[in-house]
């Protein structure tokens, strides 16, 4: 599993960053105005939550910049994924378990022209959640296991940062470190970067 940390924690961040950007544009909230007259009014993550996509977008920047950056960016990245994942995961259980009149008041002020929290509180008869807010708190807490797991385990992966060195350093540093480890997907994109054909490598 150490083998194959830098993969699993990339793919992770991507996929939590993924859900997260969706979850943004879903329906969270449906609110119901005490006149009655009109259906219910559906508020998105994005306007329930207003740092939720950007939040989500630099989480899939994080992701994608794990794969090249070296050891000390590693701990770096893995610090910020935690700390965007406990952002996320709490404003995100807020929502789900308190449903706060905050959340919907961009939304009401839109559909009949009244702004201002207090206004907007008195007009709103019920606001009942979908199942968004619970699923992107769950993956706020996914963000924080695969830091920890990132800060954990940065220090065994394979050096991505070799595509730096000089053609002649990079050999002598990394023969004997990548050696004995399988050839993974992410490996493969650094030969790649290189100029290296890794289908031309003779099979084991």
């Amino acid at each position: 599993m150490i083998q194959r940390a830098r993969l699993i924690a990339v793919s992770a961040i991507v996929l939590c960053g993924a859900m997260a950007v969706i979850s943004s544009t879903q329906t969270w909230l449906h609110v119901a105005l005490v006149d009655g007259g009109s259906d219910d009014l559906a508020v998105s993550g994005a306007d329930a939550v207003v740092v939720l996509a950007p939040l989500s977008l630099a989480v899939l920047a994080l992701g994608l910049a794990l794969t090249i950056v070296g050891t000390i960016l590693r701990y770096a990245f893995g610090v910020l994924t935690v700390i965007i994942g406990a952002i996320v995961g709490w404003l995100s259980a807020a929502i789900a378990f308190e449903q706060p009149t905050s959340a919907v008041v961009a939304t009401v002020s839109v559909a009949t022209g009244i702004s201002g929290q207090s206004a907007v509180s008195a007009l709103v008869s019920s606001i009942t959640p979908t199942a968004w807010p619970a699923m992107t708190m769950v993956a706020g807490g996914l963000l924080v296991a695969v830091g920890i797991f990132t800060l954990a385990t940065a220090r065994t992966w394979s050096g991505s940062s070799r595509r730096f060195r000089t053609d002649q350093s990079a050999p002598a540093a990394t023969a004997g470190a990548d050696s004995s480890r399988p050839h993974d997907a992410i490996d493969s994109w650094d030969d790649l970067s290189r100029g290296d054909d890794p289908t031309a490598r003779p099979l084991d």
